[in-house]
């Protein structure tokens, strides 16, 4: 019972803010506008461990990638106190679980950023028809155009409507069952 109290509270912190960095690292990658109020919080809640990061973990081609791997070590310590914490047991190899433990990392900051690209698009969707001018849209642009654009340049409106975010939707939970099998795989092999 403590236990699950305890991945609970480990899931829930760590969880969001590997967020918090997935979505500083997106922001920045992506060049959202800065003047906006999530950013500037994302800045605040983060600022304490990407400064100092980012003395070590140099940028690469104008990303800031200690910010992507600090979300990457935050994913890979939940994924460790989870085991540790009564989750499945760990195979005879050690070497071979502590690699999949780092692989599983990985795939869990690509899920959590197919979910940040879902929200987003489906916010925008949303926002596009109740409130157009929306001070939230430039950033939402900026996080869904390296999709969206591509689709747009090949699907036509339909009666002036705009179909490609219906199949950016369709392709990232495609994708999202992917990372599925891929977790299963991983979690299978830590296992034996």
């Amino acid at each position: 019972m403590l236990n699950n109290a305890i991945v609970f509270l480990l899931e829930t912190f760590l969880g969001l803010f590997a967020l918090a960095l997935l979505l500083r690292f997106y922001l920045q990658a992506l060049r959202a506008p800065a003047r906006n109020p999530l950013s500037a919080f994302l800045a605040a809640l983060t600022d304490w461990i990407v400064a100092p990061a980012r003395r070590v973990i140099p940028g690469l081609w104008g990303m800031d990638l200690s910010t992507l791997v600090l979300a990457w070590a935050t994913e890979v310590v939940l994924l460790a106190a989870k085991f540790s914490l009564g989750g499945p047991e760990m195979g005879g190899a050690v070497g071979a679980a502590m690699i999949a433990l780092l692989v599983l990392g990985a795939v869990e900051v690509i899920k959590l950023s197919v979910y940040i690209l879902l929200v987003a698009v489906i916010l925008q969707v949303v926002l596009s028809w109740v409130a157009p001018y929306s001070p939230a849209m430039p950033m939402l642009n900026s996080l869904t155009r390296p999709f969206l654009g591509p689709l747009q340049r090949r699907i036509p409106p339909v009666g002036n409507v705009d179909l490609s975010p219906i199949f950016l939707l369709v392709g990232c939970q495609l994708l999202l069952f992917l990372v599925a099998w891929v977790e299963t795989a991983l979690m299978r092999g830590m296992a034996s």
